[in-house]
């Protein structure tokens, strides 16, 4: 089982000590690889291969030239997931702050909550819609998913309060829509 995955110009991917590399105009990006999956590099194409033919090996092939075409993605134009802040009862206040969301007043509680920003993400909040971008599309979704779960409703109907804050665009290539 075998797959190749064309490099761009502009984009170096290196390979040392199961560690794949690849760097490009907006950052460089770094990742572990299983030493089952073998990389060659010919040219400007990587082939990613395994020598048996187990099921489990053979998949790993397809996942790693997934996460090798999102890295050389991430360092040519970024991603960006997009949330919105909903609420009815109380008015919400958010701000950015040294490496957290900070969400205050929800439900009216006295104590804001904080959302963790993942390292090599951004999050810009214009009104009540939050944009997460970077190059790590794992770390843009993770962001996204780690304000989603800080406004989650607990103790009360949530039919009744939907306030909260939903992801409405997954992580997509930077300025597609």
């Amino acid at each position: 089982m075998e797959k190749t995955v064309d490099v761009p110009e502009g984009v170096t991917v290196s390979l040392e000590d199961n560690v794949l590399a690849v760097s490009g105009p907006k950052g460089e990006l770094k990742r572990r690889y299983n030493p089952v999956v073998r990389f060659d590099k010919n040219g400007n194409q990587i082939k990613l291969s395994v020598k048996t033919t187990r099921r489990k090996q053979t998949s790993l092939v397809g996942t790693w030239a997934a996460h090798l075409r999102n890295m050389i993605t991430g360092v040519t134009k970024g991603f960006e997931a997009r949330a919105k802040l909903v609420y009815s009862h109380f008015p919400v206040k958010l701000a950015v702050e040294d490496g957290k969301v900070s969400i205050q007043n929800f439900l009216g509680e006295r104590k804001p909550r904080y959302s963790r920003i993942l390292e090599g993400t951004d999050v810009k909040i214009e009104n009540d819609e939050l944009i997460v971008t970077g190059i790590d599309k794992e770390a843009v979704g993770q962001t996204a998913g780690n304000l989603e779960i800080a406004t989650k409703v607990k103790s009360r109907d949530n039919r009744v309060f939907q306030d909260g804050i939903y992801i409405t665009k997954k992580p997509v290539v930077q300025g597609e829509e």
